[in-house]
């Protein structure tokens, strides 16, 4: 008897992505290289992590006195606290006042999955979500499986081969009101204080020096100067504020600058939403460590809006697990464990920058036409190496060196073993396409 299967017209998804790592397993060249994987690397080609987590990995686990009972739909509440701690440092405003909160969440986009289904309930005039990262995120298709219209915008701009800060006022202008903004690796964009005088001057917002201290805390980077007309266009327009903050301390190495902007939407009284992500800065990829943060404007908004989101973290997974955030919370929670995690990362960061340097020395000394400034302009491990479709295809079929199609590679794939190969390489793409594009 023939049975038919309730899922005879459920068709096959179109893959997202791996299939440049699917290639780069198959080809049996010896020499292939892959400059796209998600974790910061070792100089031996492992996934990095902190020095200080195996150990207190190891610590935990023979912990007589743990119990091991499910945690309360909100979370593990030290791990919260740690992490609002590490965000937004422990005397800021929000947390002296008590109008911030976090809830324990599952997974990289489950801040995201939790907050899109809060401003779906909650926000029913907000029908548009504005993404706007240095590259492209997966946490657009949560959006759009939520009902949202999404549209994406990069800070990076492949003709002047810099980030430009310039995308975020002119999302701004273009957006209708009651929309929310998607905001994701910000402090990639590492822009001279020139750049940030053009875009105040483009918006005809041009307050003196004398009236600058007023308006922003004196303590805050250059990034600030873009967003004081930022922040009018979003208060004007009732736009919500949703950052993604995945790689504190990976960008420059310095855990508050690489948050400082947050300082200014603080002061200047703005409620929003954010996705902190412990998973990389720390090295426990498989565990999708985090919360979602949000800002109110006062103690008895901010319960409201928690206890509806931990409402609807019961549908979505109800108890989030404990290993990764026992872990964070041990370190963080230890100045002398805090301070060993700090320096590992100041070392991963300082390593990114030999290296882009070294990349940088190279192409220049084997004449590859062209700057290539950019590559240490940008911030964090990944970044562009601005080379055109040509090129990328030239590398990835002629020279077994896999990157993405916008050349956005991992820049700690790149050690003393395969340093000179991979920029002698550009040097014949660049050259060898010469006049194509």
């Amino acid at each position: 008897m023939t049975t038919l299967s309730v899922f005879m017209d459920v068709p096959l998804a179109q893959k997202l992505e791996g299939s440049l790592l699917k290639t780069y397993k198959q080809d049996s060249c010896p020499n292939k290289i892959f400059l796209a994987f998600r974790v910061c690397q070792t100089s031996k080609g492992q996934s990095w992590v902190s020095s200080v987590v195996p150990k207190m990995r190891l610590q935990i686990a023979q912990d007589p006195s743990l119990n091991y009972e499910y945690l309360p739909v909100n979370g593990m509440r030290s791990f919260t606290e740690a992490a609002l701690k590490l965000l937004f440092g422990k005397h800021n405003q929000v947390i002296v006042e008590n109008r911030v909160g976090g809830v324990h969440i599952v997974g990289d986009n489950g801040a995201f999955q939790l907050g899109a289904q809060f401003l779906k309930i909650w926000r029913k005039d907000s029908q548009i979500v504005y993404i706007i990262s240095s590259k492209k995120e997966p946490y657009g298709l949560v959006f759009q499986d939520m009902g949202f219209t999404v549209r994406e915008y990069s800070f990076w701009d492949s003709k002047q081969l810099c980030m430009d800060a310039n995308v975020l006022l002119n999302v701004a202008e273009q957006a209708p009101h009651d929309s929310i903004f998607v905001i994701g690796n910000i402090c990639d964009c590492n822009l001279t204080q020139s750049q940030w005088a053009m875009l105040m001057a483009s918006l005809k917002v041009s307050p003196t020096s004398a009236q600058l201290p007023s308006l922003m805390p004196s303590t805050l980077s250059s990034i600030n100067l873009i967003l004081f007309p930022f922040s009018f266009l979003l208060q004007n327009k009732r736009i919500f504020l949703f950052f993604d903050i995945s790689n504190q301390g990976l960008s420059t190495g310095d855990l508050e600058k690489d948050t400082g902007f947050l300082q200014y939407f603080v002061s200047q009284g703005f409620e929003f939403f954010c996705s902190q992500s412990l998973s990389k800065n720390f090295g426990i990829y498989d565990e999708g460590v985090g919360i979602l943060v949000v800002v109110a404007l006062n103690n008895e908004l901010l319960l409201c809006v928690l206890s509806q989101l931990m409402k609807l973290t019961q549908a979505l997974w109800l108890n989030p697990p404990t290993t990764g955030a026992r872990i964070i919370t041990s370190i963080l929670c230890n100045p002398a464990l805090q301070e060993e995690w700090k320096q590992s990362l100041k070392g991963l960061v300082e390593n990114i920058m030999l290296i882009k340097e070294k990349v940088k020395e190279k192409l220049r000394l084997l004449g590859t036409p062209g700057s290539w400034d950019h590559i240490t302009d940008q911030n964090g491990s990944h970044s562009y190496l601005g080379l055109n479709i040509q090129q990328v295809e030239y590398l990835v079929k002629k020279k077994h060196i896999y990157l993405p199609k916008n050349s956005r590679i991992n820049f700690t794939c790149i050690n003393a073993h395969n340093i000179d190969y991979i920029t002698q390489s550009i040097n014949e793409a660049v050259l060898s396409t010469k006049g194509l594009d």
